[in-house]
């Protein structure tokens, strides 16, 4: 039988899917207001961590949805400047 630990803290989702991140999880984390936080998911369990500023996983979930600014035709616009 699979062992539950009980949570330091719990927070309850919105309709958004947007939740409060609790008091002492900031405290232990140091996240302020506009800090990126970034989850991993790690055999099926989810960890929160504070981002780094120039965090590498983060840029590669978002690498995709860059893809609008990697035609040919902004290479070649760009190889001018």
């Amino acid at each position: 039988m699979k062992q539950h630990t009980k949570p330091a803290a719990v927070s309850k989702l919105t309709s958004k899917y947007q939740a409060t991140v609790p008091k002492s999880v900031r405290e232990a984390l140091s996240l302020h207001a506009g800090d990126q936080i970034a989850f991993e998911i790690v055999r099926g369990q989810v960890r929160l961590r504070k981002a780094d500023p120039i965090d590498l996983e983060y840029l590669a979930s978002i690498e995709s949805g860059l893809g609008e600014w990697s035609s040919d035709a902004d290479a070649q616009a760009y190889d001018e400047l």
